[in-house]
């Protein structure tokens, strides 16, 4: 803290010695014209102290907040070197594309063949998942809800075609469902289309399930493997994010102005406004008519909870929510079965935020959905949004992906970014919760609570 005092009075005062010397060395100019020259020094100084700090304390969320405040500047005071820096953008966009297929197959196929044998698992199999998409498709319509009545999207200024917006047919109804199902999962992965890969991957995870253990165990082998491949793969590609963050905002910025960041401060309040309405209105009332013990719940979920919001991560919390879901009075096997699996199919605060991310991104480009279109988007959201609880910065991916498919720009999606890490503090906290009560209102369904 000492040290870091010091750092913090160090710039200050390189900041007044500077700027006095600047506005003496052009006396002739005008108060206004100096007083903006002021003003600049000012930005460009507290950004070389961020930078600073991002150097001496380095971490993947520090440096993404930095380059979106360099970005800014970058693209307000050099708005056509702003505008040139969209390659990084661009650059980050496929590194992120090439991820998702993999991805997706690898944890969607290791997730149900390693937790779906219904010989195994039983009753408390079919009730864990059915309650987990009861759960999640009302967060869904809580962030769809919200985002509509918001309207934070609406003003944004996004440069037009700066990400190669994606274009939907025209299909009817028939060929809109036909389209769903894959014909050549080789060509599916080429086109990007992604529900298809999706639902490849939930028929080949449900047929290896069924097969015997030791035709099962080396696929299954493979994907796990495949899985922890994909999430190193997406953590160093996630290291190139704060400079796709510093080319989409410059981009932004110099193409548009800085309008957007008062739709960002919206989007957080709403998504925060949200999140609350589905404690109160969805798992408080679940937990209620469970019969699960309010306070005694609320003390033990308090320590988890608080984790995940400090370190926005449901992995640190997990050890920590498995025993006191286990000293709350669930027994260990039905901990040990529903607690893993809620973490890959229970995502209700990520849910929530990617059908509220999802229409923010259509309203920035100005593009109506139609209430049609938004079911759409939210049936494409509730398969992408499994499976992936493990990556880092996961919004992205499922984003991108389900904008690959729906037919949303993805120039928005970068911003989004910038705030990020405050918006991933709150839903993962409610994944957390959310995941405690799935795990105590199981047990009270199989008489084995307390």
């Amino acid at each position: 803290m000492y040290q870091r005092m010091r750092r913090a009075m160090a710039i200050t005062a390189l900041s007044l010695l500077i700027l006095p010397v600047l506005g003496a060395a052009q006396p002739h100019l005008g108060a206004a014209y100096l007083a903006v020259t002021v003003l600049s020094a000012t930005r460009w100084l507290a950004l070389a102290g961020l930078v600073l700090y991002a150097c001496i304390r380095p971490s993947l969320t520090t440096w993404i907040f930095v380059s979106m405040l360099l970005g800014a500047e970058i693209g307000h005071d050099f708005p056509a070197f702003g505008v040139s820096l969209r390659l990084l953008a661009q650059i980050f966009l496929r590194l992120i594309k090439v991820i998702i297929a993999p991805l997706l197959f690898s944890t969607l196929v290791s997730g149900i063949a390693g937790h779906s044998d219904l010989k195994k698992v039983g009753r408390m199999g079919v009730k864990a998942l059915v309650f987990f998409e009861i759960v999640t498709t009302l967060a869904l319509f809580i962030g769809l809800a919200a985002i509509n009545i918001s309207k934070a999207g609406i003003g944004a200024q996004i440069p037009e075609n700066a990400s190669g917006t994606v274009k939907v047919e025209s299909l009817s109804p028939s060929e809109t469902v036909l389209h769903v199902f894959p014909e050549n999962i080789a060509k599916s992965v080429a086109e990007n289309q992604i529900l298809q890969v999706v639902i490849f991957s939930l028929i080949f995870g449900v047929a290896l399930a069924l097969v015997n253990e030791d035709k099962r165990r080396p696929m299954l082998a493979f994907t796990e493997s495949l899985t922890e491949v994909m999430f190193k793969f997406t953590n160093i590609v996630m290291w190139f994010a704060p400079l796709g963050i510093l080319g989409a905002i410059a981009s932004t910025v110099g193409s548009t102005g800085i309008g957007i960041f008062g739709n960002l401060a919206r989007l957080l309040l709403t998504l925060y406004g949200a999140l609350a309405v589905f404690l109160l209105a969805v798992l408080l009332p679940v937990a209620l008519l469970a019969g699960v013990p309010i306070k005694r719940f609320i003390r033990a979920v308090a320590e988890p909870a608080t984790i995940a919001f400090s370190t926005a991560s449901s992995e640190a919390a997990l050890p920590r929510a498995m025993e006191q879901m286990e000293e709350l009075g669930v027994p260990r096997p039905v901990v040990a079965f529903v607690m893993p699996t809620g973490y890959s199919f229970n995502l209700t605060g990520s849910a929530l935020y990617l059908s509220l991310a999802a229409v923010f991104v259509a309203q920035a480009d100005r593009l109506h959905l139609s209430f049609g279109r938004q079911l759409y988007i939210l049936l494409v959201l509730m398969l992408t949004s499994k499976g992936v609880a493990g990556v880092s910065r996961a919004s992205i991916v499922i984003l991108l992906a389900t904008a690959a498919t729906v037919g949303l720009p993805t120039e928005p999606i970068f911003i989004l970014l910038g705030i990020d890490q405050l918006m991933d503090m709150g839903r993962t906290a409610v994944n957390v919760i959310g995941n405690c009560l799935a795990t105590v209102v199981i047990a009270k369904w199989e008489r084995e609570f307390g």
